[in-house]
Parts: structure tokens; C-alpha cells; sequence
């Protein structure tokens, strides 16, 4: 009962944050204005899950190796339902995830930066992968909207005898640079306008500032990292783009203007 006691300040504030995100998109007639208030609940019901689950895989790297999977498996699957995906293009998606990940975890480990115990492999996969799930959403639908509305320049390309790929590399190029842009900001204001989730996890478990900080900006670069190597990828295996892109469709019912 204590727990639970414990927690109902915590659910108290959370409704209300989600009730101010539900209210002032509602206000706005901005479509799906309701998607914040339901990430909010199934994100909370997510960690209540995933808080379990540690509690005893945290000490068994094999139940740790798996837990990662099915974190990456999640993370491609949003991606390629964010930017609307076919079979190709999903393969394509954790072909270039997957790449960017394992770079990462490799250097990390390898050279001592990081502890390797399922521990900090759990922390740092984690991190990592959602990271590189949202710049892959980024890059997609960046580049995906930017050859639509700059369709005209890819078809004269094309008419120019330029390949697919080449048709588009200027705007891939644009896509990627977009998509990277709040890693690089946050990276770049780190101790002076944002204090990241790893240095005040690391703070509040009881490592030293220094660690903290030490271990911080391992992850900073590493999400740099494995989101340039995603980003670069994935236009590569899918930005050859013979024609041009259907509209995306951002809401499901029609929505009133003012």
C-alpha cells in the first residue's frame, strides 16, 4: 500500500502534463491531437512492464541480448511505419539500424570506454537504438517529403539521363543533415542549456560527476555516430526514386480549418 501511495503524486502530475498536450492540440485542431495522451499511457505502461522484467534479467547477459532484440525489433518497425514502408524498404530499415548500432556498441566495448557487462550493454543499446529509430524516422520522412515537393528537379534529372540514386542525392543529402540536427544541438548545448537523462542517471546512482560526465559523452557520440551511419545507409538502400512519392496522409478523418 505504501508503494502505491508513493506513486500517486507521480500519476497525478502525469495526467495533468498529458491533459495540458491533449487540450492545447485539441484547441488548435491539430490532427491526432489525441496521440500524445496515448504514447503518455502506453509508454507509462511500458516502463511499469519493463521495470519488472529488469529486476531479473539485469545479471543474465543471454535474457539481456534478448531484450535488446526485441528493443531494436520495436524500433524498426516504428520506423517503417512512420515512413510508410514496404518489405524492401523495412530490410532496408534494420539493415541500416542494425549497422549503426553495432559500430557503436563495438567501438565502446572494445576499446574500454565502457564497461562490457550486461549491465551497461543493456543501458547503452537502449539509448542507442531509440535514438537511431528516431533519425531514421526523421531521414525518411524528410527525404520522402522533400522529393515530393521538389518533384519537378528529381524528374529533370532523370531526364538528364541522371540515375535514380543520383536524382536525389542532393535532397538525401538535406535529409540527412535535417534528421541529424537535434542530436548535434543537444550534443552541443550538453552542461549548458540540457542535463541528458545518462549524466543525471548516472548522478543519482552514485557515480561521481566526473563519471557521469565521462560516461555521458561516450553516449553523445555514440548516438552521433550510429545516426550518421543509419541515416547515410538507409538513403542509400532506398533513395534511388524513379517516381514520384504518394502524399503522406497525417490524419484520418478530415480536419476543419478556422
Amino acid at each position: 500500500m505504501d508503494v502505491l501511495a508513493g506513486l500517486v503524486p507521480t500519476l497525478v502530475a502525469v495526467l495533468l502534463l498529458a491533459a495540458i498536450a491533449l487540450f492545447g492540440l485539441t484547441a488548435a485542431r491539430v490532427p491526432q491531437a489525441s496521440a500524445p495522451l496515448w504514447a503518455i499511457l502506453r509508454g507509462a505502461a511500458q516502463l511499469a512492464a519493463l521495470s519488472l522484467v529488469l529486476a531479473g534479467i539485469l545479471g543474465n547477459p543471454l535474457l539481456v541480448a534478448a531484450g535488446l532484440v526485441v528493443m531494436f525489433a520495436a524500433a524498426v518497425y516504428t520506423v517503417a511505419r512512420r515512413i510508410r514502408a514496404d518489405r524492401r524498404q523495412t530490410a532496408a530499415i534494420g539493415a541500416a539500424m542494425i549497422a549503426g548500432n553495432l559500430a557503436v556498441l563495438i567501438i565502446v566495448f572494445s576499446t574500454g570506454a565502457i564497461e562490457f557487462s550486461p549491465r551497461y550493454a543493456l543501458a547503452i543499446g537502449g539509448i542507442v537504438i531509440g535514438n537511431t529509430m528516431s533519425i531514421a524516422t526523421l531521414t525518411g520522412r524528410t527525404f520522402h517529403t522533400s522529393v515530393r515537393d521538389h518533384w519537378d528537379e528529381v524528374e529533370g534529372w532523370l531526364a538528364l539521363g541522371a540515375t535514380p540514386l543520383e536524382s536525389t542525392r542532393l535532397l538525401a543529402r538535406t535529409a540527412i543533415h535535417s534528421a541529424l540536427v537535434p542530436s548535434i544541438d543537444q550534443t552541443k548545448t550538453t552542461g549548458v542549456v540540457v542535463l541528458p537523462g545518462a549524466f543525471v542517471g548516472a548522478i543519482f546512482g552514485g557515480a561521481s560527476p566526473l563519471e557521469a560526465g565521462r560516461f555521458q559523452i561516450v553516449v553523445l557520440a555514440s548516438i552521433l555516430a550510429a545516426g550518421t551511419i543509419t541515416a547515410t545507409l538507409l538513403l542509400r538502400l532506398i533513395g534511388a526514386v524513379s517516381q514520384k512519392p504518394a502524399p503522406e496522409i497525417f490524419a484520418t478523418r478530415k480536419v476543419r480549418t478556422a
